[in-house]
């Protein structure tokens, strides 16, 4: 009876387009990304460092993006990223038309995750900042929900910080997802692209704190400029705001444009690869019976 009824209610709720479906798991993959990950940053900054540090907060965004892999990746492949969505659709792997799809519902999941963040410690940002939410100053909270650059970080390098760091991501991600490479065993896959966050992280957060995701970093500085910081979040910094969002767009083309002229595009086709290792094989036992 209780399997019937299940059936009855999938019958009646499940969906039937799939460009819904993968809409619906890129907003709820991102949602849990910004949910755990500008949670612990939350976590540090409203606890003054007594509940978190550096090393939480890479820890929170390494396993919010693991999670979100685990939630999203087998209906839309989880890319929560616009640009991880972009570099598919260069090597063609997202079709065009799903591209604004996807963004849509990153950028959406983001804001709805900063939104939850809010909520879940607002007593403790009414008590940290005494009611006025600030950008800059002592009591500054703006950074727990987006990026802002280092007093000595310039807008070009700034850009190139963000190339960099978001084309190694895509690089990497592709790396593991390449069959015709070492790859991931099955099912481990979000674990080890959680680590690539963790790598950068540690490697690649002074100059602003490796957003390497649009969304992830404009969903949460709208949420942040209705909620009641204000528009001063898109004019700190030198105007900071586009930064984390056209160079990680540069740096997953680039990226992707990267492992396949380097990695992809070379390998042997599998027949010509079992022949490869046959004949390394026979060498290997003509060498050792010598």
């Amino acid at each position: 009876m209780e399997s019937e009824n299940k059936r009855n209610l999938k019958e009646r709720c499940a969906l039937r387009h799939s460009i819904t479906k993968e809409f619906l798991a890129e907003f709820l993959g991102t949602f849990v990304l910004i949910l755990f990950g500008c949670g612990s940053v939350a976590q540090t900054v409203l606890s003054r460092g007594t509940q978190g540090e550096t090393l939480t907060i890479h820890i929170g965004f390494t396993l919010g993006v693991m999670m979100a892999v685990y939630i999203a990746g087998g209906v839309s492949g989880a890319h929560v990223n616009p640009a991880v969505s972009l570099a598919m659709v260069v090597l063609g792997r997202l079709k065009v038309a799903k591209f604004p799809v996807y963004v849509g519902a990153q950028f959406l999941g983001a804001f709805a995750g900063a939104a939850a963040v809010f909520g879940l410690y607002y007593d403790a940002f009414m008590d940290y900042t005494g009611g006025v939410l600030s950008v800059t100053g002592s009591n500054a909270t703006a950074q727990i929900f987006a990026s802002y650059p280092a007093k000595h970080l310039s807008v070009l390098n700034g850009f190139i910080d963000q190339v960099i760091a978001t084309g190694s991501l895509v690089m990497c991600i592709l790396a593991i997802l390449d069959g015709k490479n070492i790859g991931a065993p099955r099912g481990m896959e979000p674990l080890v692209i959680g680590l690539i966050i963790l790598a950068i992280g540690v490697s690649m957060g002074l100059n602003c704190g490796y957003p390497i995701n649009p969304a992830r970093d404009l969903g949460p500085r709208i949420f942040t400029a209705v909620a009641g910081w204000g528009r001063e979040v898109f004019s700190a910094g030198g105007y900071w705001w586009w930064i984390p969002i056209v160079g990680p767009m540069v740096g997953g083309i680039v990226g992707a444009v990267v492992y396949l002229l380097f990695i992809e595009l070379h390998h042997t086709e599998p027949e010509k690869h079992q022949e490869e290792e046959n004949n390394v094989k026979d060498k290997y036992e003509m060498i050792t019976m010598s």
